[in-house]
């Protein structure tokens, strides 16, 4: 509608006749009056809210007198009802006054007495004696603005949605006690922001909410019990035994507090949740042979005719050794892999298969489609986070096409073991493959592409070995995350005859720490635009500019000032009026050497700023070895580097470039 985009954020505007607000009707069966309907509000209006208006750049002490002093400036101070709402009961309530340095408002009940509760206890007697109980002071955050049309209360139901989200969604009990020299906006309010809405928009895998919010459950338990553990230390002055063991239980119960909330921050990072925060796949079990010891073949046909089965029999079912080969036919792709235990064997028959769920693939087995990848089609129906995880010690998938919609993580995601990926095609709707920490892949043959995120994610301790395939129209063609170097090993790498083409953002982009002398000579350096900062390495000619930019302009060159004999420029010139094969021949080599010169320059680039990571790496090792009092280090621990090999690659028409190295 025409008012949503300017009156959410004009949080002093009264300019326009009537309330900009929508109305919603109260659930229950109480007829209770219809209230302002203020829980929709998007991303940038609450950060809006929260950043210009409420908190700015206080710190967590001070949040609660920003917060008043905000409603001072916008908040009716009386003349309204609302709906007071509580996990027990609702009652309608009228607002006499605002006790703004405590947050709560002065109520007494309305005529007629409405109140709906989940039994018959609460009657006016009841509720007029709880009022006087709370001396008739209840927290803003817990009433609802009754609606009203000429739009006199429409700041004031924005407010009080603003402080009631506030405190259900991002504000924690022990904020108030961390550090006061950081922004509290900065620190917690935009990470928890930014998380809420990732999560009411299904960005985030319904495994990691899940351990957010137990996470969030166990933390606030164990600090409230660590502030009883220290409020009975305060009371007590006596060096008495048992005062002695609350202090040991107190400092157990802070050590347990603080790794938590380690964990939560790192759930709202979101450059970090995914290493750290989620272990959703640490518990899933393989199966593990069966009892027989049997290997099974299990085939998915979508029909079966006869001159197909006698192919299937004579190319797959028969081999030289049938023996006592047993095979199971299911119709859904889903349910042959399900029912697999270790050494099984998926074989699917032409067909586009339809699958509403998930592919948990513990066991090491094989899953191939019988025909070329296009005539064997498996497409993900309905929401979820995942479509195929693998975890097992070894699983080949291959000549098969994988449809993925509406996704929240990729569409492959190898957490542990190897996965090989052979003659396949892969059409992504999120990210593409993730090789995560620990997991090896090893993709021959295949093609990726369509992913709003990386084609291949590469993260810290893993292997990737891409061979022959193409990886194209992806936000990045290949993410090489190399963030945690200090905990985890560099990830492995070879890249061989790969054509990565037609990507929005950078070919290859490798994400790493910054060091403080790149801080500073990024700092010093004008780079406008390239890299969000450009790392030096022995190979860089000329400038801060990388080898395969520094090339393109170096081949621009040689082709501009190629030097040609007259007869040459004459048979040129006529070319327009005749042809003249030599002439065409001659330019036609010297752009395909200059292309193959810019494409090996371009491996040459990324294997040199690959294996430079991987050398500063070792410094670091060496001088902490160093520090602790090692001459000789360990070789397994020295060996700890990136092994890379990057060969033949192709990369054309990708929209920054190459190759970029993104710093934090």
């Amino acid at each position: 509608s025409d008012w949503s985009a300017d009156s959410w954020s004009d949080y002093g505007s009264r300019d326009k006749p009537g309330t900009t607000l929508g109305r919603t009707v109260p659930d229950g069966n109480v007829l209770f009056p219809d209230i302002f309907h203020t829980d929709h509000l998007l991303f940038y209006e609450r950060f809006s809210a929260y950043q210009d208006y409420i908190l700015a750049d206080c710190k967590a002490s001070e949040v609660k007198r920003f917060i008043a002093e905000y409603l001072e400036k916008v908040l009716e101070p009386s003349g309204w009802q609302a709906i007071w709402r509580t996990n027990v009961f609702d009652v309608l309530v009228g607002v006499v006054d605002v006790n703004f340095p405590a947050l709560k408002a002065v109520v007494q009940l309305s005529e007629p007495f409405l109140c709906e509760s989940q039994d018959s206890s609460f009657t006016l007697e009841c509720m007029q004696e709880l009022l006087e109980l709370k001396e008739h002071q209840i927290l803003l955050q817990e009433l609802f603005v009754v609606y009203d049309e000429s739009g006199e209360f429409d700041q004031t139901a924005l407010a009080i949605e603003h402080v009631r989200f506030f405190y259900r969604c991002i504000w924690r009990t022990w904020d108030e006690e961390e550090e006061d020299e950081f922004d509290y906006f900065v620190r917690c309010v935009e990470p928890r922001l930014r998380l809420h809405y990732d999560i009411l928009e299904h960005r985030v895998p319904s495994g990691l909410v899940a351990d957010y919010q137990n996470l969030l459950s166990q933390c606030e338990e164990l600090y409230e019990k660590f502030l009883n553990v220290r409020n009975s230390i305060s009371s007590n002055d006596s060096d008495s035994e048992a005062e002695n063991v609350s202090m040991v239980e107190g400092l157990k119960l802070y050590d347990q507090v603080e790794h938590i909330k380690q964990r939560l921050k790192l759930i709202e990072n979101p450059l970090l949740r995914y290493v750290f925060g989620y272990q959703k796949y640490g518990s899933l079990q393989a199966k593990g042979l069966r009892s027989t010891g049997a290997k099974v073949i299990h085939v998915v046909p979508w029909t079966m005719k006869a001159n197909l089965l006698q192919l299937l029999t004579r190319d797959k079912l028969c081999p030289e050794s049938c023996g006592a080969l047993e095979i199971q036919f299911h119709r859904d792709p889903l349910a042959a892999v399900n029912a697999c235990y270790e050494g099984d064997r998926v074989i699917i028959c032409p067909g586009h298969y339809f699958v509403d769920g998930m592919f948990s693939i513990a066991d090491s087995i094989e899953l191939e489609g019988y025909g070329l990848p296009d005539d064997v089609v498996i497409e993900k129906q309905g929401k979820g986070d995942n479509f195929f995880d693998c975890t097992g010690a070894n699983i080949k998938i291959s000549n098969l096409k994988l449809v993925q919609h509406d996704a929240v993580e990729g569409i492959l995601n190898v957490h542990h073991g190897k996965t090989t990926l052979e003659n396949c095609v892969l059409q992504c709707e999120t990210t593409g493959i993730t090789v995560r920490t620990s997991a090896e892949l090893l993709m021959r043959n295949s093609d990726l592409y369509g992913a709003k995120g990386a084609g291949v994610e590469i993260y810290p301790g893993s292997a990737c070995t891409l061979l022959h395939n193409g990886i194209h129209h992806c936000k990045e063609g290949i993410l090489v995350k190399n963030f945690l170097d200090e905990v985890y090993e560099a990830p492995r790498i070879t890249m061989v005859n790969n054509m990565i083409h037609n990507n929005e953002g950078y070919g290859v982009v490798l994400v790493r720490p910054a060091m403080p002398s790149e801080m500073k000579d990024a700092s010093a350096q004008e780079t406008k635009g390239t890299f969000l900062f450009l790392e030096e390495t022995p190979e860089t000619t000329k400038s801060s500019i990388p080898r395969f930019l520094n090339c393109i302009f170096h081949n621009f060159e040689i082709w501009c000032t190629q030097p040609t004999q007259a007869g040459d420029e004459t048979a040129c010139a006529e070319g327009s009026r005749q042809e003249q094969p030599g002439c065409v021949t001659d330019e036609l080599e010297l752009y395909k050497r200059a292309e193959t010169s810019e494409q090996t320059e371009n491996n040459s680039e990324i294997a040199n700023v690959l294996g430079a990571t991987s050398a500063k790496k070792r410094q670091i090792h060496r001088k902490r070895l160093s520090e602790l009092g090692f001459t000789e280090a360990d070789d397994n621990l020295m060996s700890q580097e990136m092994f890379v090999s990057v060969d033949g690659n192709q990369f054309k028409w990708n929209g920054k470039g190459s190759f970029g190295i993104f710093f934090f």
